[in-house]
């Protein structure tokens, strides 16, 4: 089969949804820069339909507003590319889903719209348990193309639920 992921990241995609399903966790995707490719790697896999509940991609910034609920005075006043924007989107995406974990990624994959200070490379990626506090990591990949920077979003995007996983649920709760 020919696929646009790399086969190890397919692999850990289907082990990613093999963990989620033996939990019996769904989870959402909150997508700007990847644009909808979280949501493809999973997709890839047969079955994910057991786990995957939905994904936003929220590309513009009426999107991130309209679709998750993020005040538009956050995106202006930290930008779209932002800790407080992935943490709002992987929020939104749990507000608006009947799931246990969200996962969001923003950033700027080029090859134009970086500054100084937002680069091309800059990624931020939330995962929430619902219930918990919303994890947020930055990434500075560089710039390294377009495609590249997208595929090493996705792949800790991937990484990002394990995390979170990994954390456990909120107040001790078991899966």
């Amino acid at each position: 089969m020919s696929t646009f992921f790399p086969d190890d990241l397919l692999r850990d995609a289907e082990a990613l949804l093999s963990e989620l399903q033996r939990r019996s966790l769904s989870l959402a995707i909150a997508e700007s820069c990847t644009g909808g490719l979280v949501c493809g790697l999973l997709t890839e896999i047969p079955g994910s339909s057991a786990v995957l509940e939905r994904g936003f991609v929220t590309y513009s910034n009426a999107a991130k507003s309209e679709l998750l609920g993020i005040d538009p005075v956050l995106i202006t006043r930290h930008g779209a590319v932002s800790e407080e924007v992935a943490r709002a989107m992987a929020e939104g995406a749990a507000a608006r889903a009947p799931v246990d974990i969200a996962v969001s990624v923003t950033g700027i994959a080029g090859p134009e719209g970086g500054t100084v200070e937002k680069p091309v490379g800059l990624v931020y990626v939330a995962g929430a348990w619902i219930g918990s506090a919303t994890l947020c990591h930055e990434y500075r990949f560089g710039n390294l193309g377009r495609r590249p920077i997208r595929l090493a979003s996705v792949r800790e995007a991937v990484a990002m639920v394990r995390t979170v996983m990994a954390k456990g649920p909120p107040n001790g709760a078991t899966t």
